[in-house]
């Protein structure tokens, strides 16, 4: 074989490859975005929320959806058909939330659940955002009289199976030598009515839902939420591994949402936002750049999210913030630039 010929056929070669690497891209990419093209071709996003629990997911008396985790799910709506009620919402006990989403029966899950180790590296599940950042207390009637769970001698604690909530309060009373018991119980409504019924005299679980669950009691006043918390738990949204377009596109709804909070930029200032000369206002309404579609969205994406949704503010005031029943502080979950620790990076 000449020298030419030999540098020919490496050409060739090389060429060859090169095709072909594109083609699996291509392939690759295509693939990744199954979940998306799922949703559009649908009509519809399919989300799976809580069974029920106020504030975050729960029916109004109009069979209407309403909550933190709804509205997430009612942003990601927005932004892909600009109609934030283009979503099913799917009501499913904690048992079967992960199982539903690695079934595809649920293209994302936005159910008060706390991102971990195990749950991605094991249930192959991929926790885009931490949208609430929590942790687990300790919630008991007045009359008990302990100040901290260390005041606790030989109470019953009950608490949901099948949630992280069990092990960080078997791990705390061991490490703490806490004079407790702990009564799991199989559903979160089981747990209130054996709480109600005098069968426990304190429940644990992350101080949201000991909010949400005590908003319920007949006589909220007479019960309180102890300042102690014993644990990290981070609460977002869920999506199946291997299709990095759609967790990105999750992902970016929450990060979106926080920008616009951070920018000033409301469903009531829309209008100004738009024609602002601001860089960073400009590339968030979608007048400078296609970050949108990058995404496989529009350019006015984030214009949707606000104006049918709102800022992340917004979302947690309506729900769960001080003037609803709830009545959480923000806490952690202000922004980073009000002593919180939601951060977003750069819409850019």
């Amino acid at each position: 074989m000449t020298q030419f010929a030999s540098r020919a056929a490496v050409a060739a070669t090389i060429a060859f490859a090169l095709g072909a690497a594109s083609v699996a891209a291509g392939e690759a990419q295509a693939q990744q975005a199954r979940t998306l093209k799922a949703v559009k071709d649908r009509g519809s996003l399919v989300c799976g929320v809580s069974e029920g629990l106020a504030g975050f997911s729960v029916k109004d008396d109009k069979g209407r959806w309403t909550g933190f985790d709804v509205d997430f799910c009612r942003a990601l709506a927005a932004a892909i058909f600009d109609d934030p009620d283009k979503v099913r919402f799917v009501p499913l006990d904690a048992d079967k939330r992960f199982a539903a989403l690695e079934a595809g029966e649920i293209d994302v899950l936005s159910r008060n659940s706390t991102w971990t180790l195990a749950r991605e590296a094991q249930l192959g599940l991929v926790f885009p955002a931490t949208t609430y950042y929590d942790g687990q207390g300790f919630m008991l009637r007045n009359s008990v009289g302990a100040q901290s769970p260390l005041d606790f001698k030989d109470v019953k604690v009950c608490v949901r199976e099948g949630t992280t909530n069990l092990r960080n309060a078997a791990d705390y009373f061991a490490a703490n030598d806490v004079k407790a018991t702990l009564v799991p119980i199989a559903d979160a409504r089981g747990v209130v009515k054996a709480y109600e019924e005098g069968r426990c005299e304190v429940i644990t679980s992350d101080v949201s839902q000991l909010h949400a669950e005590r908003a319920g009691l007949k006589t909220p006043a007479d019960h309180v939420i102890l300042p102690d918390v014993i644990s990290k738990e981070p609460l977002g949204p869920a999506v199946r591994q291997g299709d990095d377009r759609w967790a990105l596109i999750v992902k970016w709804v929450h990060f979106a949402m926080l920008n616009a909070e951070e920018a000033g930029v409301t469903a009531q200032t829309l209008d100004r936002a738009k024609t602002s000369e601001k860089p960073e206002i400009r590339r968030l309404v979608g007048n400078d750049g296609d970050l949108g579609g990058a995404l496989g969205l529009t350019k006015d994406w984030v214009v949707r999210i606000v104006r049918h949704v709102g800022t992340y503010g917004d979302v947690f005031e309506r729900n769960v913030g001080v003037k609803t029943p709830l009545g959480i502080p923000r806490g952690l979950n202000h922004l980073w630039s009000a002593g919180g620790i939601q951060y977003a990076p750069p819409l850019q």
